[in-house]
């Protein structure tokens, strides 16, 4: 092996020895509890819904083939042959003095601007368990369902107290650890989280006008594909399967030596793709059934389920099992985010993770809180014509994973080298991945940065 190649883990100190994932199906369960999360049952049904639907969907799925699904190949590579934090890992492997470990730190300033507005969708799903709970939101009135919500988010005691007690929850559970922490909840949130969404599935294509929804996600109108709506479509495809923002390369230093990672991706993209289109399968019938807009946008979800459960037996304690799925979902996505900066300071700074992780959720506290008060007092102070929680949005989504995705499959295809990236998906030769190393390889040489680099500029409208 290439002196480059020394793992990151050989440059702590004993008292900072890592641990890491214990089975493959905790491996597997990890990394699907961190792709798949709200950006599934929240960002994919809206950003649908506001980009014509299924031509949306077709251009997300191409998006996830082509570029994120490479990408993600090659940050858990990363991860796995650095055994580290991203910053660490990207020093080691790449050749000395060379700056690639900016990346890392570009990374978790992602996370941090992701977990800054994604804390606070995850803060409303929290909130309307207990709202479902009680009843107060179960009507098909769009005025009823349209002013709870409103209501939620425009009162800032409540906005900052849910936001505050999901950053508590989250950090709790990595405060146990890699092993009894992310892997141990994840095994056992996941396979609940299927069994609810396809029982919802049911549920919603039961409803009247079932089929015209099932028409809007799955007939696509071509004349609504723009370069914006493949901007927003590559950065969906970021944003769920969790790239571009050091997530995947820091599970990727908890893999196992024996994991295959190609079929783990392939695997983890696969499951992400259903459940997304799970959730459109979900929420679209309801949408057409009842008369909400399907571009009603951040809102869509959580106006539309009450709506669906108001119209048939049960209909409360469904709602309340939906909501506590999308608190499952987003438990498993706040996990990864959060793990990333923990990871770092616990590694960089020699920190312990109560320490790194106590410090990581004060940090979230104060820039999240923005987020959390951009629909009440902090609603008219926009940047760029934006407030807080959009402007975290837009730039964490639309430009830093962008450009985090180009400047990884760079590094890999022009710095690492086909050697030991296809050493890295083959285990050593162990297992027959060849054939897929080469063509993966080629993506991210050629294909992935230029497709990834000339839709964002064309979507930015720089040209």
């Amino acid at each position: 092996m290439a002196k480059n190649d020394t793992t990151a883990a050989t440059r702590l100190t004993p008292a900072l020895a890592r641990a890491g994932f214990t089975s493959s199906f905790g491996v597997l369960a990890a990394t699907l509890g961190s792709a798949v999360g709200l950006g599934n049952i929240w960002k994919f049904p809206y950003l649908t819904g506001a980009n014509g639907g299924a031509g949306f969907l077709l251009v997300y799925v191409l998006a996830t083939v082509l570029v994120a699904l490479p990408v993600m190949m090659a940050e858990i590579s990363l991860g796995r042959a650095g055994k580290a934090n991203p910053i660490t890992t990207l020093q080691t492997l790449a050749p000395k003095g060379q700056p690639w470990w900016l990346m890392g730190v570009a990374g978790m300033l992602a996370a941090f601007l992701i977990l800054s507005f994604y804390s606070e969708v995850v803060a409303w799903v929290f909130a309307y368990v207990v709202k479902a709970a009680s009843g107060a939101i179960l009507s098909s009135d769009p005025q009823v369902t349209e002013a709870a919500f409103g209501a939620l988010i425009s009162d800032p005691l409540q906005s900052l107290l849910w936001q505050w007690g999901v950053l508590a929850f989250i950090g709790g559970i990595l405060l146990l650890g890699v092993t009894k922490g992310i892997e141990a909840i994840t095994k056992k949130l996941m396979p609940i989280l299927l069994l609810l969404l396809v029982l919802l599935c049911a549920v919603s294509l039961s409803l009247d006008k079932a089929v015209q929804g099932l028409a809007f996600l799955f007939q696509p109108d071509f004349s609504k594909i723009t370069a914006s709506v493949v901007l927003t479509a590559m950065g969906l495809a970021f944003f769920k399967l969790s790239i571009g923002m050091g997530t995947m390369m820091t599970y990727g230093s908890y893999f196992r030596d024996d994991q295959n990672i190609p079929l783990t991706t392939v695997r983890v993209m696969a499951a992400d793709v259903c459940i997304s289109m799970l959730a459109g399968i979900a929420i679209f019938p309801a949408v057409f059934t009842f008369g909400f807009a399907p571009t009603a946008g951040p809102a869509l979800v959580f106006i539309t389920i009450p709506a669906v459960f108001s119209q048939i037996p049960m209909g409360q304690a469904l709602m309340v099992v939906f909501f506590v799925l999308a608190s499952i979902a987003a438990t498993g996505a706040m996990l990864s985010l959060m793990e990333v900066p923990v990871a770092i300071l616990h590694e960089r700074m020699g920190w312990s993770r109560p320490k790194a992780t106590l410090l990581t959720m004060g940090l979230l506290v104060l820039l999240g809180s923005t987020s959390a008060l951009s629909n009440s007092t902090l609603a008219d102070f926009k940047l760029a014509g934006m407030t807080p929680f959009d402007l975290f949005d837009f730039v964490s989504s639309n430009i830093l994973l962008p450009v985090g995705g180009i400047f990884i499959a760079l590094f890999v295809g022009w710095v690492w080298g086909f050697e030991k990236f296809s050493r890295s998906l083959t285990n050593h030769g162990q297992l027959h991945n060849h054939r897929v190393a080469r063509a993966v390889f080629f993506l991210l040489r050629y294909v992935s940065p230029a497709l990834i680099l000339m839709v964002m500029l064309k979507g930015l409208k720089v040209f």
